[in-house]
């Protein structure tokens, strides 16, 4: 018997019952559950997590070794001990207690200049519109800080967020081959003018 999620007539397949379900009921179900998706700033605990899912996502997806753990907890560390509220911000998206996705607006060297950092979707809510939730306020509070430019390294590899940078009006002003986190990349720098 099939039951509907949130009002909207989405049909999750008989086998929930069972502890699964299949690609179609899962995409439609954490479609359904969007709405019930939260955004709240740093609390404790959050930095561990940022750290963990870092580490395990990019060692899982582009073979990164723990270097790349070790600078996730660095920029933690930074913000956390000398963020300036009025012009730096981060924030949590969550579903209940379950995290669900990150991300930072921080000061870069220059004048005028933000950078987007940590940026996270965990895999089973890509897809679903929270990236463009999630990059859509940093956008708009680096605007609302006074910034000039939001800037971000990314790396080739990650084509579905370089798609949606660009969907914001992010553009590429550079990509160079590196070698960083035990891997060959191609390293890009993306910026958008405020």
């Amino acid at each position: 018997m099939a039951s509907f999620i949130g009002g909207r007539g989405v049909s999750v397949c008989t086998g929930y019952g069972k502890g699964w379900l299949d690609g179609v009921g899962q995409r439609g179900f954490a479609f359904a559950m969007s709405d019930d998706i939260k955004f709240r700033d740093l609390q404790v605990g959050d930095a561990g997590w940022i750290i963990q899912r870092h580490g395990e996502l990019y060692a899982a997806h582009d073979g990164f070794d723990a270097t790349f753990e070790a600078l996730v907890a660095e920029i933690l560390a930074a913000h956390m001990r000398d963020h300036d509220p009025s012009c730096e911000r981060a924030w949590i998206a969550h579903r209940g207690d379950q995290r669900v996705g990150s991300i930072f607006c921080v000061k870069e060297g220059g004048p005028g200049i933000a950078r987007l950092r940590l940026f996270l979707i965990e895999p089973t809510e890509r897809g679903h519109g929270l990236g463009h939730k999630l990059l859509a306020k940093c956008i708009n509070f680096a605007r609302e800080a006074g910034y000039q430019r939001l800037v971000l390294n990314t790396h080739e590899s990650h084509k579905a967020a370089c798609a949606l940078y660009a969907a914001h009006g992010f553009r590429m002003t550079m990509a160079v081959p590196v070698h960083s986190f035990g891997q060959d990349l191609v390293e890009q720098s993306w910026q958008i003018d405020l």
